[in-house]
C-alpha cells in the first residue's frame, strides 16, 4: 500500500514536471526533449504501480430455497471439519483438515 502511494506520488511529480517543461519549450526547444522524457517516465511508473496492484476476486453463492447443513467430516481421520474455512480452489470449493491436513472437495449430495 505504502509502495504504491508513494509510486502514485513520484508518477504526479514526473508528470507535473513534464508538464511544466513542455509549457517552456517556448524559450528553450530543446526543454520539448526533456518533457518527453518526464512523460515517459511518468507514464510508466503508472503502469508500473498499477500492474502490482493484486486482484481481489469475490465469489458469491445464492442458493434458492431452503438449506440443510449436515456437519462435515474428513474423509481421512474422520475429525469434524469447519464449513467457514472452506476454500474455492480452481473453481472448486475445498476444505482442509487441520488435524491430518488431508483437502477434500465439497459436494452436494443428491436429493433423490
Amino acid at each position: 500500500m505504502i509502495k504504491a502511494l508513494i509510486g502514485y506520488g513520484v508518477s504526479a511529480v514526473l508528470l507535473f514536471f513534464a508538464v511544466l517543461f513542455a509549457l517552456a519549450s517556448v524559450y528553450a526547444p530543446m526543454r520539448i526533449v526533456v518533457s518527453v522524457i518526464f512523460f515517459f517516465a511518468g507514464f510508466f511508473l503508472l503502469y508500473i504501480v498499477w500492474k502490482r496492484q493484486p486482484t481481489k476476486i469475490v465469489q458469491k453463492v445464492e442458493v434458492p430455497g431452503k438449506i440443510e447443513v449436515h456437519e462435515i467430516k474428513c474423509p481421512n481421520c474422520s475429525a469434524s471439519l469447519d464449513i467457514r474455512r472452506s476454500q474455492v480452489t480452481n473453481g472448486i470449493p475445498t476444505i482442509k483438515c487441520p488435524y491430518c491436513g488431508h483437502i477434500s472437495e465439497i459436494t452436494e449430495e443428491p436429493k433423490w
